[in-house]
């Protein structure tokens, strides 16, 4: 009986200079398999956890992609670019740089809910077609800001450079936020590094490099891989068997009431069945109260 197709979570420890995209393709010969994708786009420029999900798990992106995520962040005060980044088309450049207590303070005004517009030099879609992919043409499309969330910031430095440790939600662009901090000193300010250190409750101490993946043997890649009941291992977990786990397998909602469970509207769950985990339910109100509903699966 042949060993059934890898299907999991690996954490990548991404390189600079390497895409998201370059990591994708590396994944899928190294595992034989077309079904790859990554929760969270890292630029060239970026460093860091990338979560890559293999097989099945694809079906897990939306979940993982939500997750806040924590970086560790350069920031060049005197200049801006049109990427918003060190690697970009120098746009402006100014001596008054304002002093070591007013840059703290104007980033850390930051944290908290903002309006934030996205990069031009972004990833982002309109009419099937890359912002950045635009922004190369010289085309400049008016963007909706959207809320972001600084959940926590720890700022130092001096002079024209500083560091920080950024957390934040889902969504934000680091780039972003120190052009943002640069416009609010009056001095600009550029994004000279980053690395995202975590993603949820994954962290980059758990990684792994592209040199240590294509030196392992396929026994030791499938030991990589995380399985999904353990990419979910933070959600009430709910089993059901015999004729429940056939209902929800055919995706009827199952009631709380019937398998003496009490989970509030809205709350994600782990449904595992007879023989482990089936996929992902969300707790809704039906006419005959409320229940669970299987939304993705995993068999």
């Amino acid at each position: 009986m042949s060993e059934p197709a890898p299907s999991g979570l690996i954490l990548i420890d991404k390189p600079n200079g390497v895409t998201s995209f370059d990591v994708v393709s590396c994944i899928k010969k190294l595992y034989k398999t077309k079904r790859v994708g990554h929760t969270g786009t890292l630029d060239p420029l970026a460093t860091g956890l990338l979560c890559v999900l293999v097989g099945s798990a694809v079906k897990a992106s939306d979940y993982l992609l939500s997750d806040e995520k924590t970086y560790i962040a350069g920031m060049r005060l005197g200049i801006t670019t049109d990427t918003e980044d060190i690697t970009g088309k120098v746009l402006s450049e100014s001596d008054v740089i304002p002093d070591n207590e007013a840059v703290i303070k104007t980033a850390k005004s930051f944290v908290g809910e903002y309006m934030q517009t996205p990069p031009m030099y972004s990833a982002l879609k309109l009419n099937g077609k890359k912002l950045y992919e635009y922004a190369r043409e010289g085309i400049e499309i008016d963007r909706e800001p959207r809320k972001v969330e600084i959940l926590s910031m720890d700022i130092s430095g001096n002079n024209r450079d500083y560091n920080m440790v950024v957390s934040c939600s889902k969504g934000t662009y680091i780039r972003t936020l120190c052009s943002d901090i640069g416009t609010k000193l009056g001095c600009g300010a550029v994004m000279s590094s980053l690395r995202r250190t975590k993603c949820g409750n994954h962290s980059i101490e758990n990684a792994h490099t592209l040199e240590e993946l294509k030196a392992s043997d396929e026994i030791i890649l499938r030991s990589f891989l995380m399985p999904p009941d353990q990419i979910f291992s933070n959600l009430p977990k709910v089993s059901i068997h015999g004729f429940f786990e056939k209902l929800c397998l055919n995706g009827c909602e199952i009631y709380q009431k019937k398998i003496n469970t009490s989970f509030e509207t809205g709350t994600l769950v782990s449904i595992y069945g007879e023989k482990g985990l089936l996929g992902i339910g969300r707790v809704s109100e039906y006419e005959e109260g409320s229940a669970i509903k299987l939304i993705t699966r995993f068999v």
